[in-house]
């Protein structure tokens, strides 16, 4: 299963998102449900990265399937901020879909 949990400030601020573990929806190159969780993730990473020029501290892991964001900048600009509400919007789409055996969504404030 696919951990993801989203930390927001009293504020309702993105500051970090963790994205833990692989679905196991099917095997290694033909999980559907792990590569869509990826593809959200990773391109809101980079259009984070390239188009708001967000500053972040990024670590992800292949293997274990582990990928941490750290948004730097509080508060986020706008565009960041829409961006992060469009990624949750796709998980949660995911997780209605498949379930909460492959993805799982939790939100914690700090």
């Amino acid at each position: 299963m696919t951990d993801i949990t989203f930390y927001k400030t009293t504020a309702g601020e993105y500051q970090r998102f963790v994205c833990d573990g692989h679905a196991g929806y099917a095997d290694y190159g033909e999980d559907i449900v792990c590569a869509s969780i990826s593809v959200l993730v990773i391109n809101t990473i980079n259009s984070l990265e390239h188009i708001t020029r967000e500053k972040m501290n990024v670590e992800m892991d292949e293997e274990s399937g582990i990928i941490r964001c750290h948004l730097m900048n509080q508060p986020l600009k706008e565009t960041s901020k829409a961006l992060m509400d469009s990624l949750v919007l796709g998980l949660t789409q995911i997780e209605k879909q498949y379930g909460k055996n492959y993805c799982k969504l939790t939100f914690e404030e700090v």
